[in-house]
């Protein structure tokens, strides 16, 4: 059974999302934390889910000013695919460097590290991700700093990560590596995003 994506129903007005918006967003960000992976100083997999994009969409019709059903619409089609369909995990991938000069040149040095970005759970094979299906993000000059990541995993990865089997992250990039275990914490949210 895939996670059921939003609708209009699932979101609330302009007016109620200013009072409630506080609370939200505090229930969010403590969501959030159980959600990431960083890998390595300049680099981190923000997993997202039904709960990150409803917050993502209501975000936004705050910050637009968006109330019109077509507009609205519109922002759910734009987001709704970033939710976990039940067999992946769907990730927001970020290269991060504070200075703008350094993070320019990183990402040239950077041309196709989403394609090295991978997962593995204990006695599998690593699993890359299929990257950037919204539209291409890196050119022939550079990458971009953010990335749309799906892992798709088989039903034995899944009844595996179910049972609690360990999961590890990393990238193996010609300039950029890094590996790391993915906390027991995450690994259990993420478990939550599959169906076995």
């Amino acid at each position: 059974m895939r996670a059921a994506k939003l609708s209009h129903a699932d979101l609330m007005t302009l007016e109620d999302y200013a009072r409630n918006r506080a609370e939200f967003r505090a229930r969010i960000m403590a969501h959030k934390r159980d959600r990431q992976v960083r890998l390595g100083d300049n680099a981190t997999l923000y997993f997202e889910d039904r709960l990150t994009m409803q917050y993502q969409i209501q975000e936004m019709l705050r910050i637009e000013r968006i109330f019109e059903p077509e507009a609205i619409e519109e922002e759910l089609d734009a987001y709704n695919p970033l939710i976990p369909d039940g067999s992946n995990w769907k990730a927001t991938f970020m290269v991060e460097f504070p200075d703008e000069i350094e993070r320019r040149e990183q990402l040239k040095r950077l041309r196709g590290i989403e394609e090295s970005v991978w997962v593995r759970v204990d006695g599998f094979d690593r699993v890359f991700p299929v990257a950037n299906e919204d539209l291409e993000r890196t050119d022939d000059e550079k990458t971009a700093a953010v990335h749309f990541m799906r892992f798709e995993l088989g039903a034995a990865m899944v009844a595996a990560i179910k049972r609690g089997a360990a999961l590890t992250a990393g990238i193996e990039h010609e300039v950029y590596w890094a590996e790391c275990p993915v906390p027991d914490n995450v690994r259990d949210s993420l478990a939550e995003d599959l169906v076995a």
